[in-house]
C-alpha cells in the first residue's frame, strides 16, 4: 500500500524521513483562504478540518492510497492565525507573541480512496519568553527562512528554541507533525510492521 504526504511542508517531509518512513509527496490543492474564512469553529476543530480536507483531496485522486494530510493553527488571545508572507510580518508577529502565551493546535487525517479512516488533534502551550530587541533582531538575522517555519516563525528545533521559556505538548507537534500517534496509526493500518 503506498503512504503520501499530502503537503509539501519540509519540516513534515523531515519528520517523516528521520522516522524512517517510505513514502510520497503530493501535495493537496485546496483554497485554505476560503475554508478559514467560512469556517465557523474554534481554531483546534479548523486545523483538525484543514487536515482533513487536504488528505480526502490527494486520497480521491490517488485509489487505494493512504494519505496523510495535516495542518497547524497559531491561536492566540482567542484568534487563529496563517503562516506570516513576510519578514516585517513575522517580526510583528514575534513581537506580539512575546512575553506571553500562545496555542498551536494540530490537526492530522488520513484518508483512503476519499473516506477519512483515522484523525487526531494535539494542542501545544508555548510561553515565549519577554526576550529583547537586539535578541530578536539576531534571531531573525541567523535563524534562516522562518516564513518556512510554520504559523509561528520559530525554528523550535534550533536557534527558535530560545524564544520560548516553557513549552508543554508533543516536541514533534510543535514542529508541525504529530509523530507518535501517526506511527500507531500506520501500523494500525498495515503500512508499518506490528
Amino acid at each position: 500500500m503506498s503512504f503520501i504526504l499530502a503537503s509539501g511542508s519540509a519540516s513534515r517531509r523531515a519528520i517523516l524521513e528521520n522516522a524512517q518512513l517510505s513514502f510520497e509527496i503530493d501535495p493537496a490543492d485546496i483554497d485554505e483562504g476560503a475554508v478559514k474564512d467560512s469556517f465557523q469553529g474554534d481554531p483546534a476543530a479548523l486545523a483538525l478540518k484543514l487536515a482533513e480536507l487536504k488528505a480526502l483531496e490527494v486520497s480521491k485522486r490517488r485509489s487505494g492510497a493512504l494519505v496523510l494530510g495535516s495542518d497547524q493553527v497559531l491561536e492566540f488571545e482567542g484568534a487563529a492565525y496563517d503562516k506570516a508572507r513576510s519578514i516585517e510580518e513575522a517580526e510583528a508577529r514575534l513581537r506580539q507573541l512575546r512575553g506571553g502565551v500562545h496555542y498551536l493546535q494540530g490537526g492530522i487525517a488520513l484518508a483512503r480512496d476519499g473516506e477519512i479512516v483515522w484523525r487526531h488533534q494535539a494542542t501545544s502551550t508555548l510561553v515565549m519568553r519577554d526576550f529583547s530587541d537586539e535578541f530578536l533582531a539576531y534571531y531573525l538575522e541567523h535563524a534562516g527562512d522562518i516564513l518556512t517555519k510554520g504559523v509561528g516563525c520559530y525554528a523550535y528545533e534550533g536557534l527558535g528554541a530560545q524564544l520560548f521559556e516553557r513549552t508543554e505538548g508533543d516536541y514533534f507537534a510543535i514542529l508541525g507533525l504529530s509523530l507518535l500517534p501517526v506511527l500507531d496509526a500506520l501500523r494500525h493500518e498495515g503500512v508499518l510492521a506490528q
